[in-house]
């Protein structure tokens, strides 16, 4: 395996020049490009890696998932009347459909979506990022994550964007709380720092029917980790989700710092990360990495 990840590592490198690491946010913006990891971990607790899959980045949008699944642990399917379960077909940071669908998200990947879940950790948690940060810890098995004060002070700072979808949805009468307290909570989540080890050990719980086995806890239930799977699959790379499916065919979610995680259900969790973008932004040679991966060894979920 890890002969195979060294080969698909070779087989990419040249991508690496050809996209554009992150700058909206400017914090991000002075990423060393030429960068690549990938990790495995299996659901038998072995671990694969090749290049810098020890080099933390900033996970950007991936915390998502780890927002979704503390929701879903403490509202279970009351928390879709807030939200919705579709793809958007539209940039991850538009308003357009926010107006028209009366303040109600698309999905909960997209960053209106991802805002009314952090809304309803705030209302849940005393401490939502300490919730949070916690939460993802054990996942990864790693007591020394944290969050980048730059990268979040940096992305709250230009935060004019989501702070309008944030306040459209409060006019809409779907957001409870203070919207600047939910934004710094937001962006701190989004500064988390992980490595592609550190992912790829998090997100095993959704190869393994919602156990994770490093931490002996059912973190979600499997007809829940099965629904998590399914939205991956359908929203986790914003527009782009339908070209990932037909080139990689996987659940996945992707973060503007570079990484992407995928889900080999009942077999493996996936992280790779190279932090130039392409123009949908979704890391390019992450992208091409794990669609060598799925070629050469078949996984598919469609197959």
């Amino acid at each position: 395996m890890e002969d195979l990840l060294h080969s698909i590592e070779q087989k990419v490198k040249p991508l690496i020049g050809l996209g554009k690491v992150a700058d909206y946010i400017p914090a991000l913006a002075n990423v060393d490009p030429n960068q690549f990891g990938i990790a495995i971990y299996s659901n038998d607790g072995e671990l694969y890696y090749s290049g810098q899959a020890n080099t933390e980045f900033s996970i950007q949008s991936i915390s998502k998932v780890f927002s979704l699944t503390l929701a879903i642990k403490h509202y279970g399917d009351s928390m879709w009347q807030r939200v919705g379960r579709e793809p958007s077909g539209n940039p991850f940071n538009s308003l357009v459909q926010l107006e028209y669908e009366a303040g109600v998200p698309r999905n909960p990947f997209i960053n209106a979506g991802a805002l009314v879940i952090c809304d309803m950790n705030q209302s849940r948690f005393a401490s939502p990022h300490y919730a949070m940060r916690e939460f993802i810890r054990r996942l990864a098995n790693n007591p020394e994550l944290r969050s980048d004060k730059i990268v979040s002070d940096s992305e709250y700072e230009f935060r004019s964007r989501n702070a309008s979808m944030a306040y459209l949805m409060k006019a809409f009468g779907n957001f409870e709380n203070d919207v600047e307290t939910v934004l710094h909570n937001y962006f701190d989540n989004c500064a988390m720092r992980m490595s592609c080890v550190d992912l790829a050990k998090a997100f095993s719980f959704l190869a393994n029917r919602g156990f994770c086995q490093h931490t002996g806890e059912q973190v979600l239930s499997p007809k829940e980790t099965m629904q998590v799977n399914g939205l991956l699959a359908t929203s986790g790379l914003y527009d782009e989700a339908g070209n990932f499916a037909y080139r990689v065919g996987l659940p996945g979610k992707s973060g503007v710092g570079g990484g992407i995680v995928a889900i080999v259900p009942n077999r493996f969790s996936v992280c790779v990360w190279s932090p130039e973008l392409n123009k949908s932004g979704n890391s390019l040679a992450g992208m091409a990495a794990l669609e060598a991966l799925s070629e050469s060894i078949g996984w598919s979920i469609f197959g």
